[in-house]
């Protein structure tokens, strides 16, 4: 078996299955691959996602409700990092990925890139986009 490395977002507030359908929306080359779902007295809620697997742009993510409830969440110190083609593109990604989030750095030219944002979305998960 060849290894392989995957993001792993772990969900706290049974909301895995919206977000991953929410990043498949903003995203081409982007699917859902597999979603399983807790059932009947299984730990988790029933019909939260036991275990979920989608693509981004080629990249595989997986994603969980997890069924212990932890003291801990997502952090901007671990971001996904969005390479933009275009103004447009990053201009859409930013608002959409900013509604019902937190901005931490508005669109702008810092010096190192044309144009860059960073965002927290409404899910916790933090996206840094990027257009050189």
């Amino acid at each position: 078996m060849t290894q392989k490395i995957h993001t792993f977002l772990m969900f706290q507030n049974d909301d895995a299955e919206e977000a991953m359908n929410f990043y498949v929306s903003l995203f081409d080359d982007a699917k859902v691959v597999a979603v399983a779902h807790y059932g009947p007295g299984e730990p988790g809620t029933e019909g939260t996602v036991k275990h979920a697997t989608f693509m981004l742009a080629g990249q595989e993510y997986m994603a969980i409700d997890s069924s212990v409830k932890h003291e801990f969440g997502f952090t901007p110190s671990m971001s996904l990092y969005v390479g933009c083609g275009s103004e447009e593109e990053i201009e859409r990604l930013y608002g959409a990925l900013l509604d019902g989030g937190k901005p931490l750095m508005p669109l702008d030219s810092y010096g190192f890139s044309t144009r860059f944002g960073w965002v927290n979305d409404r899910f916790g998960v933090s996206w840094q986009l990027n257009l050189p």
